[in-house]
């Protein structure tokens, strides 16, 4: 009896030894309702309600920031980082830092200036290509700026140094622009450079094409990489979308009519009329067939019926 009774305020949810203690109070014999009525006098409470009870710990979150629980997630987001839906940046990097110098000094400022602007939209794959006698200290032909900044690229395993090398004093360097192209092509990314590299476009006909659709050209404003809103023309796709590997198609823009409420075309006409927003873009026959409420099968049925 004794185990009995134990088993089914176990089951409740209340404390073995709570129950023990209560049981040797009242004895072994006493009904269910005095042992239930005793746990309660006493405080016990069942596990699952104590869990209920408790609050649930706080978490500090920074202001203006969101949490990282699923119910805080916006509308369309998946657990997928953000940047797999971003285009690796393939950057030619003696075309950046001249044209940051004004073609006079290979300003490696600029090439922190582009990979800081990417950085900033989300992309995680980033490589710069640079020769690698820039490595070398500086001469009077071909001045540096602020070549430490190499360096700093190179430990984040962001700028690549394409080889070179001195044969009987002459410095034999390899085609970076082939290692550019080449990158960017197998990575299905983008190229970022002022360059139009037409001989490597004679060189491969796919290569045409992805340089022809996958170049991003780019400005300095003071200080300020600017690649354009639109690099692929004006009836091209935007920014975001070039960037992007799912690109958003916006929302068709419907023209309004010309002739407003005195248009006489009804639902023929393909212009937008804002006093017809629930128009249904049906026929003149499909209309009437509607507003009778007859299917447009039962043409088809008396028909049959007639020839039977």
């Amino acid at each position: 009896v004794h185990q009995s009774k134990l088993d089914f305020f176990c089951k409740l949810g209340y404390g073995k030894q709570d129950v023990c203690n209560v049981l040797e109070n009242l004895g072994q014999e006493a009904l269910e309702d005095d042992v239930l009525k005793e746990l309660i006098r006493m405080g016990s409470k069942p596990q699952a309600l104590e869990n209920q009870t408790q609050p649930s710990p706080l978490k500090l979150v920074a202001r203006g920031s969101c949490s990282t629980s699923s119910g805080s997630k916006w509308l369309g987001e998946d657990d997928s980082d953000s940047s797999d839906h971003l285009r690796p940046i393939v950057i030619d990097g003696s075309n950046v830092a001249m044209s940051h110098g004004n073609k006079e000094v290979f300003s490696c400022w600029g090439i922190q200036l582009a990979v800081d602007w990417f950085r900033e939209r989300g992309h995680t794959y980033i490589k710069v290509f640079v020769p690698l006698w820039r490595r070398e200290p500086p001469r009077q032909d071909s001045p540096i700026a602020d070549q430490h900044i190499l360096e700093e690229l190179e430990k984040q395993s962001i700028l690549v140094y394409t080889p070179s090398r001195k044969v009987k004093g002459k410095r034999v360097v390899c085609y970076d622009d082939r290692y550019i192209v080449k990158v960017a092509y197998e990575k299905d990314g983008v190229i970022v450079s002022n360059d139009h590299y037409r001989d490597l476009q004679n060189e491969n006909p796919e290569w045409k094409w992805f340089i022809e659709q996958r170049l991003l050209m780019y400005s300095f404003v003071s200080n300020r990489f600017m690649p354009p809103d639109d690099p692929l023309g004006r009836h091209g796709p935007t920014l975001n979308n070039f960037l992007s590997k799912k690109p958003v198609l916006p929302e068709p823009k419907w023209q309004p009519c010309p002739y407003g409420k005195k248009c006489t075309y009804g639902n023929k006409c393909k212009f937008y009329h804002p006093e017809r927003p629930h128009q249904a873009q049906l026929s003149v026959a499909d209309e009437l067939r509607a507003k009778i409420k007859v299917p447009l099968s039962s043409g088809k049925e008396e028909e049959q019926r007639n020839r039977s």
